[in-house]
């Protein structure tokens, strides 16, 4: 699977030709890497790459996951050129904000349902992809427009799991 990455605002493709835990990836046009990746904990990787060992904290906003390894922060935008966006589209939406699931996984909670009011970085649904539990946050606050996942679910890297829509003033 090939994915375009935005790092710190440099644009990147990474090419992911099997998944953790013995993940082998291309970065551009670079040669076949291999790591070993390992979960102890929510929001934590353990990655043995080239040799040395790197803990990396992963942190999931609704536009980017905001990775910190070894004291260093990078904000990192991940896009899946098979999904079509209004972002890509160049027509931004800026009225509806629709969540997507970042990777293949299977939704274990939903917290949400439509018609509910939320406010920036509340937490709509969590999706457990690799072992690992990621909450799903509203990046501003809004109405929730729909909520098309359901506990139990498998789901596909890009699939819409909710829309929210603009905050209707005096609701």
């Amino acid at each position: 699977m090939k994915l375009n990455l935005t790092v710190n605002g440099v644009d990147q493709q990474i090419e992911i030709l099997s998944p953790a835990p013995a993940c082998r990836f291309r970065l551009g046009e670079g040669a076949e890497r291999t790591a070993d990746v390992a979960l102890p904990a929510p929001g934590v990787y353990s990655i043995l790459l080239d040799g040395r060992s790197y803990d990396a904290q992963v942190e999931r906003t609704a536009r980017h996951l905001i990775v910190t390894l070894e004291g260093h922060h990078f904000e990192i935008e991940v896009r899946d050129p098979r999904r079509w966006s209004r972002q890509a589209a160049g027509r931004a939406g800026s009225d509806i904000e629709t969540i997507a699931a970042p990777m293949p996984g299977k939704v274990v909670r939903v917290l949400v349902v439509p018609g509910d009011a939320v406010e920036a970085g509340q937490g709509l649904m969590v999706v457990e992809a690799m072992k690992m539990q990621n909450e799903m946050k509203a990046s501003r606050a809004g109405r929730v427009l729909t909520v098309s996942a359901k506990e139990g679910a498998t789901v596909t890297a890009g699939e819409v799991l909710a829309t929210i829509g603009a905050a209707v003033s005096g609701t």
